[in-house]
């Protein structure tokens, strides 16, 4: 198990611009829907990846095109570090017809199949079984393609898990694992169920399927971006799957609210000065890479596209009640 990428090429000024660009997007996205869903603008559920953005920005930045990605009920960072269009992700939180999934999927179930994001997941461990099939598919097909599924700690209790990579390890599958380790499974700290033998290092349930162990500070972006490059080398390269855990912290509750009664005092306010949000400018701007005006026209930038995003989705129209019958089937499936 390696605590970290062993790659020392540096990144590119605008690679690393473009990456805090995502993550200041993620942010704003999520911090505007959270007020609209306070306002009761937004139906059904809101689970907020606030604290865990370079997470997702460092895994897909190390991505092509050709690669998919499967989600979690978490998932609105993914889909934006994917580089889903933001107007669409807010009409789908909407239930309008302007949306990915017409309106009908919600938060929890964003898709673009075509951009190879195949799909958010409300089912704990659900996504992983479906990148085993991209990444089995990959193979079949001998292209050089990879497979990404985000899962947090409690997928790792689920046989889902256990079944997937333990035929990725076999198959020698294109496969990566995203532990998103936020501290929490819904309300339940890790200590209250995981084994004291795995807290420290959660790749350890990866073990008896022979995957490649990766451990990295989930609130460094440029930590995970290495480590996920080198995880896609590898797989690319026939090597097989990987397994990475990034230990972060989930700023909000499980979801939208969540009284967080289960939080001791003062540690959600100690994770805070590791924001990623916070850290990421001020090291692109000590180093020079940006100014001051310059992130602050990131931010403006973003904050208005957010805005028309959210404009987007409240002029947009409800999906027909007839349109409720369409997408369940596939082309050439029949109803039961």
């Amino acid at each position: 198990m390696s605590s970290q990428g062993e790659r020392s090429e540096e990144i590119a000024d605008q690679e690393r611009i473009d990456m805090l660009r995502t993550m200041v997007r993620i942010r704003e996205f999520e911090s505007v829907v959270q007020n609209k869903f306070a306002d009761a603008e937004i139906p059904g559920f809101l689970h907020l990846y606030i604290g865990q953005e370079a997470i997702a920005t460092g895994v897909c930045q190390a991505l092509t095109e050709r690669d998919y990605l499967t989600s979690t009920h978490r998932g609105h960072g993914h889909c934006i570090a994917r580089g889903l269009d933001t107007d669409k992700m807010a009409a789908e939180l909407y239930g309008k017809e302007t949306g990915y999934c017409n309106g009908k999927g919600g938060s929890m179930h964003i898709a673009d199949v075509n951009a190879g994001m195949l799909g958010a997941n409300g089912i704990v461990a659900g996504g992983i079984p479906i990148a085993t099939g991209a990444a089995l598919s990959a193979k079949m097909r001998d292209t050089d393609e990879v497979a990404v599924s985000f899962f947090g700690d409690g997928a790792l209790s689920e046989g889902a898990f256990h079944e997937s990579f333990n035929q990725a390890g076999i198959w020698e599958l294109p496969l990566l694992g995203i532990i998103e380790n936020n501290q929490y499974g819904e309300m339940t700290g890790l200590e209250e169920h995981h084994p004291p033998s795995a807290l420290d290092d959660l790749t350890i349930y990866g073990e008896p399927y022979g995957v490649t162990r990766i451990q990295v500070d989930g609130m460094d972006v440029e930590a995970v971006y290495e480590a996920t490059l080198d995880a896609v080398d590898q797989a690319r390269n026939g090597g097989g799957p990987s397994l990475i855990e990034c230990v972060g912290y989930r700023f909000e509750g499980h979801h939208e609210g969540d009284s967080q009664f289960y939080r001791p005092d003062g540690e959600l306010e100690e994770w805070k000065q590791r924001d990623p949000l916070s850290t990421y400018p001020e090291k692109l701007i000590g180093e020079g890479v940006l100014t001051e005006d310059g992130y602050a026209e990131i931010e403006a930038e973003i904050e208005a596209e957010i805005e028309d995003a959210i404009e987007f989705a409240r002029n947009s129209d409800y999906p027909d009640p007839q349109q409720a019958y369409e997408g369940v089937f596939s082309d050439g499936g029949e109803q039961a």
